[in-house]
């Protein structure tokens, strides 16, 4: 897995510096392919993804510019 993580990391965009540090995009693609393979409600998405606002809006924005 982290050879193909080694391949994804740097396609993905960074943070504009304008709302701080992103939370990691390791973590937040976990809980958008865990939201994707099971269909459960963002907000029964389990903590250890992160704040389910935060996995939300990632998966918005990058559907949006086509990340």
């Amino acid at each position: 897995m982290d050879a193909e993580w080694e391949r994804l990391g740097p396609l993905l965009p960074v943070s504009n510096g304008r709302c701080g540090c992103w939370r990691d995009h390791r973590q937040v693609i976990d809980g958008i392919l865990r939201w994707v393979r099971t269909g459960v409600k963002w907000r029964d998405l389990p903590e250890r993804f992160g704040p389910r606002k935060t996995i939300f809006e990632r998966h918005r924005l990058w559907s949006a510019d086509g990340t």
